[in-house]
């Protein structure tokens, strides 16, 4: 059930949806964006129906398994689980850049951890296995958008300070979120403690004046410092409903100036030096074919 309504208070829509609508809409209407929230949605209830499918084929695989590999399938599985299910979800907000920016985002927070891994300060904190869950929990960064409305997340124009208000908690929506579903799998999975990490901490700032804690220097998570590089260099280079693409070197000049105020100052610091990777991986990812490609692949390796 979708809402067509004119009420536009918050209370209606939040009672609309507890009462089962998948989705809440006011007028005037938008016949565009109509179309799409309805493909978007029965898009959802097909995976929904795949997934479901494939659960028990899932089942039978890990139970060949043998014991000594036993907990680490029972990992790969439930975040592979998590992972289809919170990129499902995140095609909720419509955003046609959705994918890219997950890739993209992904391998520069890899392609920043291997070269910090490389300077003493760093030393012993990046080891493979620690990019690797960087890596993979890096698309779960902005999972919590699905909880904020539209009339927020796609408005065109400055947000107001309430509006932003709601916006900030797309990171405890975000962390809940990952909680809820690692209680649900009933494990606690390495990769998915740093998918929360970088879900809730990734909006603080390295002078204390970001959010949700006001966090500030190293008190902020390493995975967070990383993937607040990552995520404002690519929101700078693309387009979004409120502004236009920038290049990369209007984008690398802006971050310096953030340089001990938003960012870590080291880490910043690695991100340029290896500017020229970033360049190579935002052009690689700058299209939808590979993009699409790459997660094919993905989702082929893990569905077997």
């Amino acid at each position: 059930m979708i809402f067509l309504t004119a009420r536009t208070q918050v209370d209606d829509e939040q009672h609309g949806l507890e009462l089962g609508a998948v989705d809440y809409i006011t007028k005037p209407i938008s016949p565009p964006i109509l179309l799409a929230r309805v493909r978007t949605h029965l898009t959802l209830k097909a995976a929904a129906d795949f997934l479901h499918d494939r659960n028990a084929y899932l089942e039978q695989e890990v139970e060949r398994r043998s014991e000594e590999a036993r907990h680490r399938a029972e990992e790969v599985r439930a975040s592979h689980e998590v992972m289809l299910v919170a990129l499902a979800s995140i095609a909720e907000t419509r955003d046609n850049e959705t994918g890219n920016h997950i890739l993209r985002t992904q391998h520069y927070v890899r392609q920043l951890a291997e070269h910090l891994s490389r300077l003493p300060r760093y030393a012993g904190k990046f080891d493979d296995q620690t990019i690797n869950r960087l890596f993979k929990a890096a698309p779960l960064h902005d999972i919590g958008k699905v909880g904020i409305p539209d009339r927020i997340l796609l408005k065109p124009d400055r947000l107001t300070a309430d509006e932003f208000e709601i916006m900030k908690t797309h990171t405890t929506l975000g962390r809940d979120a990952i909680e809820t579903a690692q209680r649900r799998v009933g494990i606690r999975v390495p990769l998915l403690e740093v998918a929360k990490e970088i879900a809730y901490s990734h909006q603080e700032k390295w002078d204390g004046s970001g959010y949700p804690e006001g966090l500030a220097g190293e008190a902020i998570p390493l995975s967070a410092r990383l993937m607040a590089i990552a995520d404002v260099y690519d929101a700078l280079i693309s387009r979004r409903v409120y502004k236009e693409p920038m290049s990369h070197e209007a984008a690398l000049e802006i971050m310096a100036t953030g340089r001990g105020g938003h960012f870590d100052p080291d880490m910043l610091d690695g991100f340029l030096d290896i500017q020229d990777q970033i360049r190579a991986i935002a052009d690689r990812y700058g299209s939808d074919e590979p993009a699409a490609a790459e997660l094919k692949q993905r989702f082929d390796q893990a569905t077997g």
